[in-house]
């Protein structure tokens, strides 16, 4: 579920001077503010510009491992794992663990997790369709007699505009999307004939570059959306958390504007 820790380790090699220089920021934000409680998720997510998520879950299991940072495991009510962190000063955490888990049980619910899927997807189909893209399938699996059988994944939406047919992913989660399914949608796509973009908070650039090498195109948020009746939500989760969300009332006039000046481009 979107508030679990899942980082999908990767067996990647990175540098050994970019993971100190992880380990190094994640301590700083520890000695910074040490009557805090924070959970790995959200240094993952505050930290995503600087370093890969695993990178930054590698540094926290390092702060963890020489005593630096404190850490608790603890069930939601969804059955999902929380990892709490606090500097190993904290001696009073229990309230401020309470609070954060209270937030993250309240954005990760069921329900709320349902509406920004869908907040999400009405922000693309509304995008899309303001540029004249025609809507060609939605929730599908198959396009142009070919059909997709290797799994059960579908596509949240096919466009097409001036000959040129999308499969479009949505995807409205702070975490990024799970690389196997990534994959798995670029594949549908070149099965089915059809162009892969991806409408996503964010992505790794190593994974951006993938897409794009793949004919695709990444459409990055940098936000996750939710809708107005949430909208007192979004800003606890701002606010206390510090995590990119918003609530606009549609896609930003520059993200539609990129993708159809890259549209032309490949006409």
């Amino acid at each position: 579920m979107e508030w679990e820790d899942d980082f999908e380790y990767q067996p990647d090699t990175e540098a050994e001077e970019y993971e100190k220089s992880a380990r190094d920021a994640i301590e700083a934000v520890f000695d910074e503010d040490r009557e805090r409680v924070f959970f790995a998720n959200q240094l993952a997510i505050r930290h995503e510009r600087q370093f890969f998520h695993w990178i930054t879950a590698r540094a926290i299991d390092a702060l963890i491992g020489e005593g630096v940072v404190r850490t608790e495991t603890r069930e939601l009510s969804s059955g999902s794992a929380i990892k709490l962190l606090w500097h190993r000063s904290h001696r009073y955490y229990k309230r401020d663990a309470k609070r954060v888990v209270q937030l993250v049980e309240e954005y990760g619910s069921p329900n709320i997790c349902a509406a920004l899927g869908l907040q999400a997807e009405a922000l693309v189909l509304e995008g899309f369709a303001r540029r004249e893209f025609l809507l060609r399938g939605r929730h599908a699996n198959e396009f142009g007699g070919k059909k997709w059988t290797k799994t059960g994944h579908n596509l949240d939406f096919i466009f097409e505009r001036d000959g040129r047919v999308y499969g479009v992913e949505v995807k409205n989660t702070l975490s990024y999307m799970k690389q196997s399914e990534l994959t798995t949608k670029m594949e549908m796509c070149d099965q089915l004939g059809i162009i892969p973009v991806f409408a996503v908070r964010m992505l790794p650039k190593n994974w951006i570059n993938d897409v794009i090498q793949g004919g695709g195109y990444a459409m990055i948020m940098r936000f996750q959306f939710y809708p107005w009746s949430q909208a007192a939500l979004a800003k606890e989760v701002a606010t206390e958390l510090g995590l990119p969300v918003d609530t606009p009332k549609a896609l930003a006039e520059g993200t539609m504007d990129r993708f159809l000046a890259w549209h032309a481009k490949k006409l």
